[in-house]
């Protein structure tokens, strides 16, 4: 049976299934009121079921096995020697899950906050979602290139027509971000076109680039890569456009966008340039430190909770570049874990932020206060995905973060040291976030109105609650997925370095032997 499943195009369906939905919405007339209802309902039912799909890749997936499963392949430029070539191997099918499995929530939080032009955003939407599940699938440099870049343009309209505030300048800032740092990654994937003859992603994980070669091509990988981290400090384009994004846009911003430079770390620089990846490693781990503690900093002072929020993404994602770079088996599995909880757990924050901003129409911190009173059922909600957020074992925020310490620990002791201050701080900014919100007298008369979760907000926030905790108690089922995929990533990427100091070693020694 997993045989026959395997063989079936299940990740062009889940791909190009939500484009289906939006040209579908696009298709149907009538009064507006009734072409917005229309519209919410078939995205709301065309997101489940792509979920209810990709849930074939969590059951049909073989763990024991490290190859591409699923894998789809047909000419496309033959000419070129670039193809329709989607697979996943243990560490995408994860992502191509998390995209999906967020995307109904998205939807649902938008069913009344989001009123004018409703057509256009849930079409927005489901476009969003066809480039975020086809980049984790792609397996062609083209093929994810295309997906890389086309994100941006549905999320660049999420920002800049339905956000608030500066949303026009924060859609710009965050489209020139991303787009002049995805450049480079195009001259880089061209010279790698050019030296190998094919844009084939296993093709090019089994050359072995040159290693003056390695060093550009890293450079112009790291430049796209750590903008969509974001690492300090190009991370300048997040706190922006989350503040203005609506919360759906800010839950798949810091659900699923934010996790692709991290996994363009993974899936290419670390198994494709392991000699540069190795060299600039010390760059790698003080960028990260400066953003787990500067960033954390910045967050302690902030009075809104959305660029609150915001600024903790950029301190836990630096967490994931230390556990990429450390480069053992702890810390890179360490490294996707803490995407995949982060992407749980800071979704599931910005989603809170909504459900008060929706009554209040304001984040600022200082206008709440003792929403335990009114908001008990709010109150747990948020409890529960702040102290992930802190790491508190038994949540899925502690397994990432703990990994990643424990494996970066055996690369820089000192690194580890200093990364762990980053743990002490979240709990100071997240505390402090939530003791002014929830707790304290109920004074003010607005705030005492407020009422709690309804039906419809429970529906959203409870499967990521059974989430965050399924991943903090029992991480097994997530990192038996992902083991065998890593394990032979780290075992490449050690023979490289191995085989480079080899072939190094005899220069050295007749070297030594002329000083003599």
């Amino acid at each position: 049976m997993a045989n026959f499943i395997s063989h079936l195009p299940v990740l062009s369906v889940i791909t190009f299934l939500p484009l289906v939905g939006a040209l579908i919405i696009l298709a149907i007339g009538g009064e507006e009121k009734v072409v917005a209802q229309q519209s919410r309902m078939i995205a709301l039912w065309t997101t489940i079921l792509t979920f209810l799909i990709s849930l074939i890749l969590w059951f049909g997936f073989n763990p024991a096995s490290s190859s591409f499963q699923f894998e789809e392949r047909f000419d496309w430029l033959p000419q070129y020697a670039i193809s329709y070539h989607m697979g996943v191997d243990g560490i995408s099918v994860l992502f191509v899950i998390l995209s999906t499995f967020l995307m109904p929530a998205c939807i649902l939080a938008s069913w009344h906050a989001v009123t004018k032009m409703v057509r256009e955003y849930m079409v927005a939407f489901l476009i969003l979602e066809t480039m975020m599940v086809g980049m984790f699938c792609a397996m062609d440099m083209v093929l994810f290139y295309v997906f890389f870049e086309a994100v941006l343009i549905p999320m660049f309209l999420i920002i800049g027509v339905w956000g608030g505030g500066r949303r026009v300048y924060s859609a710009f800032k965050f489209f020139l971000y991303t787009l002049t740092g995805s450049v480079l990654l195009l001259v880089a994937m061209l010279a790698m076109y050019f030296q190998v003859g094919t844009t084939d992603i296993p093709s090019l994980l089994a050359f072995k680039f040159p290693v003056e070669m390695q060093y550009w091509l890293w450079l112009g990988m790291f430049a796209s890569f750590a903008v969509k981290v974001p690492m300090w400090p190009v991370h300048t384009w997040l706190p922006d456009a989350h503040v203005d994004a609506p919360t759906a846009g800010s839950v798949i911003l810091a659900g699923v966008l934010l996790k692709m430079g991290g996994y363009g770390f993974i899936r290419f620089s670390l198994p494709m340039l392991p000699e540069a990846s190795h060299y600039f490693a010390p760059l790698v781990f003080t960028l990260s430190l400066i953003a787990i503690v500067y960033t954390s900093l910045v967050a302690l002072v902030q009075q809104d909770m959305k660029k609150l929020i915001a600024y903790s993404s950029v301190a836990h994602m630096g967490y994931v570049t230390l556990g990429v770079f450390a480069a053992n088996q702890q810390s890179i599995e360490g490294a996707i874990f803490q995407m995949l909880s982060h992407g749980v757990v800071s979704a599931a924050l910005f989603l809170c932020v909504g459900v008060v901003y929706d009554r209040l129409h304001t984040r600022e911190i200082a206008r709440y206060g003792g929403l335990v009173n009114n908001m008990p059922k709010y109150a747990f909600a948020f409890m529960i995905f702040m102290l992930a957020s802190v790491g508190l074992p038994g949540t899925a925020g502690f397994v990432g973060e703990f990994m990643v310490l424990l494996g970066t620990f055996q690369t820089n002791t000192w690194v580890a040291l200093i990364a762990s201050s980053g743990v002490v701080l979240g709990a100071a900014y997240m505390l402090y976030l939530y003791r002014r919100v929830v707790f304290g007298e109920l004074t003010k008369d607005d705030v005492k109105a407020m009422l709690d979760l309804e039906p419809r907000e429970i529906v959203i926030l409870a499967p990521l609650i059974a989430v965050t905790m399924w991943m903090g108690i029992y991480p097994e089922s997530f990192l038996g997925i992902m083991d065998r995929s890593v394990a032979d990533l780290v075992a490449s990427y050690e023979t490289a370095l191995k085989s480079r100091v080899a072939e190094v070693a005899p220069i050295g020694h007749q070297l030594l032997a002329f000083l003599r």
